[in-house]
């Protein structure tokens, strides 16, 4: 364990973000520099709580409290080695996820968790600059060829595991570059891209081959890729956006998120001079009060948006853990990520009646105050009013896997959640062809998605193979644990 005594010496403690003002203007990463002797006095706090349920918060099962005393001791590159163990890519993690481990960890019961997250980007952070991140090619060829389609976490991290096994790897990805969600759904702010582009370089150098902008099912044909490999993995995501159906969505200016993050990305790429979709200078409502909308909400801001509103359905959640949602599970409270510290109002409690607007464009939205009555939102009288909009996002989340194209094309079975049925081992009913992440979890997070892409990595290897010594974190039909 780290320091026997740290729990009771040192609070909870994290980086400082940068100034508002001064982010706001441009598009790095928030959080200013943590130093490494705060960094190891935050590891200190990790107790020696017998049974650490970090381990069962984490779907990955990273071996938090190890590697939280390696920094203690100033072992950083052991720590890395303990922290890859079980995580292709804690760079990504460390600055994406809302880390569950820390609201199951034992000292969270009555005092402020340890900053399980902030460690984790720390080490990997210092391990790539220190050179300790190399390429690990197998040693031998199993000569068998797998096809992994799509190019986010779970497709990315089932390709690293399967090269590594001695697998012939190719990546699809129908986008001009690789990377998912990754790529054009995280805005810079965020995640900057140079984490990506490095990571990949690793994996090409181990032997996954990468095939950016060819869509299966458009640019080769589904018999065409089962016929040159031996395996086909699914990781397309649930890229099949929810809607709102009401009166005036057809008006320009309503857009789905995902319509208008990739372009703000674009930009950063350096492949557009601006973005297709601008906020500059305009007043910009958001439909959805998740960290997509914050990720809406934190790119209008930087493009300028005169104002910003983000809506919520639900009530405004409560500040501390409800008593319904005890420990070690992940309470909804109220949390407010940097964009949110960054401007914008949010709204919870109301529902969208309809998009008025004049000649075609959308103008404002027509909202009300809700309550819940048996079970439903019902619209509070008189409480209707209308707030000024000149661009909408919707930003509501993702209900599965599109369901043309090449779900149609291998003739999947969509399960009634409107992910792809599976078996336990990540197994479709076509001999030869796997899902993993949200394509068959429905949408989750990415440490979900990760884990799903190490777990069906092993097993394909052991389809392929007869056997696997690739660790297989999760079964597919697991769940978070709940109270």
């Amino acid at each position: 364990m780290a320091d026997p005594r740290g729990f009771l010496k040192a609070g909870r403690e994290l980086p400082e973000r940068r100034p508002v003002d001064v982010r706001i203007s441009d598009w790095k990463e928030v959080y200013q520099e943590f130093a490494n002797e705060r960094l190891q006095t935050q590891a200190g706090r990790c107790m020696d709580c017998g049974i650490p349920f970090c381990h069962n918060g984490c779907p990955l099962g990273n071996l938090i409290p190890e590697w939280n005393d390696l920094v203690w001791r100033d072992d950083w590159r052991l720590a890395s080695e303990r922290l890859h163990a079980t995580n292709n890519f804690p760079e990504f993690t460390g600055r994406l996820c809302p880390a569950p481990c820390e609201t199951s960890c034992v000292l969270g019961i009555n005092s402020d968790p340890v900053t399980i997250k902030q460690v984790e980007v720390s080490i990997i952070d210092r391990a790539w600059e220190s050179g300790w991140v190399t390429p690990a090619p197998p040693e031998r060829s199993t000569g068998k060829a797998i096809a992994v389609v799509g190019s986010g976490p779970a497709g990315l991290a089932a390709a690293q595991q399967l090269a590594r096994a001695g697998h012939t790897v190719a990546v699809f990805e129908r986008a001009d570059r690789i990377g998912g969600l990754l790529r054009y759904g995280i805005p810079e702010f965020k995640m900057e891209k140079a984490h990506l582009d490095r990571r990949l370089r690793q994996m090409s150098q181990e032997g996954v081959k990468f095939r950016p902008g060819v869509e299966v099912g458009v640019d080769i044909t589904v018999s065409d890729l089962r016929k040159r490999y031996d395996a086909v993995v699914l990781a397309i995501g649930a890229t099949r956006w929810r809607e709102l159906p009401v009166p005036g969505r057809e008006l320009s200016g309503v857009h789905q998120a995902m319509e208008y993050l990739p372009g703000a990305n674009r930009v950063q790429e350096g492949d557009l001079e601006e973005a297709p979709i601008d906020a500059a200078g305009k007043h910009v409502v958001i439909i959805g009060g998740g960290d997509t909308g914050a990720d809406c909400l934190g790119t209008a801001l930087r493009q300028g948006a005169a104002s910003v509103t983000q809506l919520e359905i639900m009530p405004t959640p409560p500040e501390a853990r409800p008593t319904g949602q005890p420990w070690p599970t992940y309470p909804m409270i109220f949390r407010v990520s940097s964009a949110h510290e960054e401007g914008g109002d949010r709204v919870f409690a109301v529902s969208t009646e309809r998009f008025v607007g004049e000649g075609g464009k959308v103008t404002a939205l027509r909202l009300s105050d809700v309550e819940m009555v048996d079970g439903r939102f019902v619209p509070v009288e008189g409480t209707t009013r209308e707030i000024p909009a000149d661009l909408v996002f919707l930003a509501m989340g993702f209900t599965g896997p599109e369901p043309e194209g090449l779900v149609a094309d291998l003739g999947l079975t969509i399960t009634e959640r409107g992910s792809l049925a599976r078996d336990d081992d990540y197994a479709t009913a076509l001999d030869g062809v796997f899902v993993a992440g949200d394509a068959g979890r429905g949408q989750s997070l990415i440490v979900w998605a990760i884990a799903e892409g190490r777990a069906a990595a092993a097993s394909v290897d052991r389809y392929l193979t007869g056997d696997t010594n690739l660790p297989s974190p999760i079964r597919a039909s697991a769940r978070p644990l709940t109270v």
